[in-house]
């Protein structure tokens, strides 16, 4: 097991997705002057989910069980009391437990790396195919502009899910999944699930007004 800061959230982080912050928390403020001052190591923390409790104070109740380590990419003083912050998202891991003996005034856990797992390799082609086909044929009813899917397997169901701008439950549930084959065909019933959704709500984009195939 590994110790890392924690930052617990409302929302889930994925690899490979922006995290924009506001900090102005003092305990959070303290978390991002210890990673400036951390030279030579990777400058990151640990986002959880909250699944009850709030992010300000302490009022954290419970965290879901697997997070996802953010990096630094920028950071912004804007006074002594407010950092805005950008990350990304890069590794997943499982939350053992919660250090209460740190010392630190951020909370910090007890986590094991989570290996990527590929699963079933031969479906790979076909399930990366028909996420992409499921997520254009959802944007394009409702007339959203979709970011370019990532070449990689691994970060296509995550492309997804922020593409169909997907719940932190499905989210999350998405990052529980521990193959990449089948997080990808869970993904793709959730693409088909929002479009059902769409058409019965009346949301999808009058034949008219359809806008041009992405092909």
């Amino acid at each position: 097991m590994a110790l890392l800061p924690l930052f617990p959230l409302g929302g889930t982080l994925m690899p490979g997705m922006q995290l924009p912050l506001q900090v102005f928390e003092d305990r959070y403020l303290a978390l991002l002057r210890r990673l400036i001052d951390s030279q030579g190591e990777e400058l990151g923390f640990g986002v959880v989910a909250i699944r009850h409790g709030y992010e300000v104070g302490e009022r954290v109740n419970e965290l879901y069980s697997v997070g996802c380590l953010a990096v630094l990419d920028r950071l912004v003083q804007v006074t002594d009391g407010l950092f805005l912050v950008l990350s990304h998202g890069t590794r997943r891991f499982r939350l053992d437990a919660v250090d209460e003996a740190a010392g630190t005034p951020w909370m910090t856990g007890e986590v094991t790396w989570l290996e990527e797992l590929t699963g079933d390799e031969a479906r790979l082609p076909l399930l990366s195919k028909a996420v992409r086909e499921a997520v254009q044929v959802h944007g394009v009813a409702l007339g959203l502009e979709l970011t370019t899917p990532p070449d990689q397997p691994e970060l296509l169901a995550y492309w997804a899910a922020e593409s169909l701008d997907l719940d932190r439950d499905d989210r999350q549930r998405l990052l529980e999944v521990s193959e990449t084959a089948a997080r990808l065909a869970l993904v793709r019933r959730l693409a088909q699930r929002e479009s059902a959704l769409a058409a019965e709500l009346g949301l999808a984009a009058s034949p008219g007004n359809t806008p041009p195939s992405l092909n």
